[in-house]
């Protein structure tokens, strides 16, 4: 799912039948949602639908309008369409949705995470209402300005690292990580992880309409998704492939499957396609590695890899990316914010301190020495 332009987004969808392809076409008829698409009727009685904005495996995604609050706010609606009319299994399935949506509202809490404002089952389909977040996904970013430096995957990885922790640490496996997953904000530049897997998980061990077999399908999208997710046995670990085949796609702007790949094993050959560093080069290795205990098993670990072969890298994130204010008050729960800072946290913090006087002194007007040495001893006019 991909964000639109501000100008585009408050158009309604008035587009006459025979300008849609097939594929919208299917989904204005076939979904309730669709068919309100550009009305002025509310879905609800509260939302105006605008536009779709995706379309997956489980379900079709669209923006729509709070006409309920005062300023009327955009908001994303999820309809999953599950493909079984069977009471029982629908009934088993709402329970399974329910309990993934409120966990899925409890890591809604994190500034990273889109905040879920409602959901609930309605003839048979299961919706989300999601926060609305303003900016491009990273898919569109590198076809738009093209690959990242090894500089810039190396700090997105560090800030997707923290958001996973928090993620883990709340016994929950997103499953579908990938880089039109995760959207870079236009209000303060940080990165949100959206279209949660969890909450899809009931749809994909549904049985079929008449109760015989179990579905087929898997949460999650091939090429960034591993082995074991195919057999529905994702874990912790699995996240971290998919993470790991994202740094891969923003440092060489090719998809996986693009990439060239043992026929045997599945190890993606991606080397001699971008020149990193060897330390850097060998954290992604060990991150998509197809065998699930050859592969790093926590977030945490490749943090430390990664301080520990780059620690002027984490001394240069920690100066320049800040958490969101009141972030570490309101997510206490499954953070590390609790925990002191680290050596290199601490000097960075009391490098930030020293700017910050220097800059008082300049705007109170206190007689200052020119060429004052910076903290990594460099001149500075």
């Amino acid at each position: 799912m991909e964000t639109l332009h501000e100008s585009c987004l408050l158009r309604p969808m008035n587009f006459p039948p025979a300008n849609l392809s097939p594929f919208h076409s299917d989904v204005l008829q076939q979904t309730q949602l669709g068919q309100l698409c550009g009305r002025e009727q509310l879905f609800r009685d509260r939302y105006e639908i605008l536009r779709m904005l995706g379309r997956g495996g489980f379900g079709v995604t669209f923006l729509a309008r709070d006409a309920y609050l005062p300023s009327q706010p955009l908001c994303v609606i999820k309809q999953l369409c599950p493909r079984v009319t069977d009471a029982l299994t629908l009934q088993t399935a709402r329970k399974r949705f329910e309990c993934e949506a409120k966990t899925l509202s409890l890591l809604g809490s994190h500034s990273q995470i889109p905040m879920l404002l409602d959901y609930f089952v309605m003839e048979g389909e299961f919706y989300l209402v999601q926060e609305y977040v303003r900016g491009s996904t990273l898919a569109r970013l590198v076809r738009r300005y093209g690959a990242f430096t090894e500089s810039a995957v190396k700090g997105f990885l560090r800030e997707m690292l923290q958001l996973l922790q928090y993620i883990h640490q709340n016994q929950v496996i997103h499953r579908d990580i990938k880089p039109q997953n995760i959207i870079r904000c236009q209000d303060d530049g940080r990165l949100v992880l959206i279209d949660f897997g969890a909450v899809k998980e009931p749809m994909a061990q549904l049985n079929d309409t008449v109760g015989r077999t179990l579905t087929t399908n898997f949460v999650g999208t091939i090429g960034f998704a591993p082995p074991e997710q195919f057999s529905l046995r994702a874990v912790y670990a699995s996240d971290i492939y998919a993470l790991g085949v994202t740094c891969l796609y923003l440092l060489t702007g090719k998809a996986p499957l693009d990439l060239n790949s043992d026929r045997t094993t599945g190890e993606i050959y991606w080397r001699d396609a971008v020149k990193v560093s060897d330390a850097f080069a060998q954290i992604l290795d060990k991150m998509i590695k197809i065998s699930v205990p050859d592969r790093y098993q926590s977030a945490g670990s490749i943090l430390r890899a990664l301080n520990r072969e780059f620690p002027q890298d984490n001394l240069a994130y920690c100066l320049t990316v800040q958490p969101p204010a009141n972030n570490q008050a309101k997510h206490k729960q499954g953070s590390d914010a609790q925990k002191s800072p680290s050596p290199v946290s601490k000097t960075a913090i009391a490098i930030r301190d020293w700017k910050n006087r220097l800059k008082d002194q300049q705007r109170s007007g206190s007689p200052r020495m020119k060429g004052t040495l910076s903290p990594s001893g460099s001149s500075q006019e």
